[in-house]
């Protein structure tokens, strides 16, 4: 018997991602699917056997006993659909990032504020193992953080999304990708970025965004960030999070970690699966049945949306 029925809205990479986690969390059902694409979220629907599908959100809020939503939708519809859910008396969960600016941020902060629902954001990066392997330690006082140097490289100089189909929106390095790795920092210094630098090449003649930046973060401990993003990289493609400390360097890319020296390390015991995203949905589902705020909150999660807007005014 379920005890959590949630409406999954996206049926591209990432939706799926969620509905492959969610199939393994005991008690959840999948109520309902929210697409853009009507053959594409039928199809998917049927394949993933859930019952009910829609093109419109509303319609799945309206469904008897619904208890909550995961939005994995374009990233400008995030702020607006996460405080319809809300404003429905649902508990959300809202791909990374929250919004593509500070403002709504901010309107969705105070909108999870007056809620009595969990409002939750996909910092994932918080729950993939090797992360959390990483910030066991600096909370057990056995790793000090002094340098987190990040590649976040991608190859997109047409609009498509991570399936290589045509999107209608167009993806950012700040206001998306930057915003793992500043919340992150910001997450395993347990301090909030005294001091931000962000420059940034050419915008695209089309896409009209720049496809390559780099960014610099300290915070008050001394401890330093230099993150570079590409959109132009040909070549191996994702995250890598090198973690220089005072007791060793740590090398993470989504679940897994090697040391310095190239020699894995075995993170299948931090918690109950090796799946970083799976993992976040755990804790978004343990947050609804005990009535508690979940890691990641919106609320927690302002911080990094604040330290973005003020490297954009840097840049």
């Amino acid at each position: 018997m379920s005890d959590v029925r949630v409406a999954v809205a996206g049926e591209g990479a990432i939706g799926q991602k969620h509905l492959d986690g969610l199939a393994r969390i005991d008690g959840v059902e999948v109520a309902s699917l929210v697409g853009g694409s009507a053959e594409a979220t039928e199809s998917l629907a049927a394949a993933r056997g859930i019952g009910h599908w829609t093109t419109d959100l509303g319609a799945a809020l309206s469904l008897p006993g619904l208890d909550a939503v995961i939005l994995a939708t374009p990233t400008p519809l995030h702020a607006a659909q996460a405080m319809s859910v809300l404003e429905a008396g649902k508990h959300v969960l809202v791909e990374i990032p929250m919004a593509d600016n500070l403002v709504d941020s901010e309107r969705l902060a105070e909108a999870a504020e007056r809620s009595s629902s969990v409002a939750m954001v996909c910092h994932t990066r918080r729950f993939n193992p090797s992360h959390q392997w990483v910030h066991n330690r600096i909370v057990n006082g056995e790793l000090t953080l002094q340098h987190l140097v990040v590649e976040t490289f991608f190859f997109r100089r047409e609009n498509k999304n991570a399936l290589g189909q045509p999107r209608d929106w167009t993806d950012h390095l700040l206001w998306h990708h930057a915003c793992h790795t500043v919340d992150l920092f910001q997450y395993q210094t347990g301090q909030i970025a005294d001091r931000v630098c962000a420059l940034q090449g050419p915008l695209h003649p089309d896409l009209g965004i720049a496809m390559d930046m780099s960014i610099a973060m300290t915070v008050p401990s001394g401890a330093l960030c230099s993150l570079s993003l590409s959109f132009n990289n040909d070549g191996p493609l994702g995250t890598f999070f090198r973690y220089i400390c005072d007791n060793g360097t740590y090398i993470a890319r989504y679940d897994d970690l090697v040391d310095g020296r190239g020699e894995v390390i075995d993170v299948s015991k931090v918690d109950v699966s090796m799946d970083g995203i799976e993992l976040q949905d755990r804790e978004f589902v343990a947050a609804i049945r005990e009535g508690r705020e979940p890691n990641s909150s919106v609320r927690q999660c302002l911080e990094a949306m604040r330290t973005l807007d003020r490297l954009e005014r840097t840049l």
